[in-house]
């Protein structure tokens, strides 16, 4: 048996199934206040100091859209590996983001689900990882209640 035919079989889809639908709501989850207040969120955006003034609302308005979008797909279970692929790199760069908050000693508040939040911490970080194992577990080991595979047409 080859190795990555090893590591497909050692995963249960039932615990990618139940990953794939907290990640999928969770982003959903996250989306719906950004999307309601995208000022609010674009303040958010702006206090990382990470995008250029002139893109901050562009990137305000893409972010929550791609999460709802995204989450949409996981819950329906249609294109999971590549929904979760971009969830991981959204987590990747949420990561990178409050890290480098973090080093700089910036007292600002996450802007996950709410405008006014706890300012990020470490836990903050880990929690983020801890979503991202979840999210790459889904990549390799969802197969379970996938409505894109009893569909009549596959693109």
């Amino acid at each position: 048996m080859k190795y990555g035919e090893w590591i497909r079989r050692s995963g249960s889809s039932y615990l990618a199934l139940i990953f794939r639908l907290y990640v999928g709501g969770l982003f959903i989850y996250a989306s719906m206040y950004k999307i309601n207040y995208a000022a609010e969120f674009a303040e958010t955006v702006a206090s990382y100091q990470l995008v250029p003034f002139w893109a901050v609302n562009v990137v305000a308005l893409i972010i929550p859209w791609t999460e709802l979008f995204c989450g949409l797909l996981l819950v329906a279970g249609i294109r999971t590996r590549s929904a979760a692929t971009m969830i991981a790199g959204m987590l990747l760069l949420f990561i990178m983001a409050v890290t480098i908050n973090l080093m700089r000693g910036a007292p600002i508040g996450c802007g996950c689900f709410r405008a006014v939040e706890e300012p990020i911490s470490w836990l903050t970080v880990a929690r983020d990882l801890i979503w991202l194992g979840m999210t790459v577990y889904v990549c390799f080991f969802d197969s379970a209640w996938q409505l894109e595979r009893r569909a009549v047409i596959s693109v």
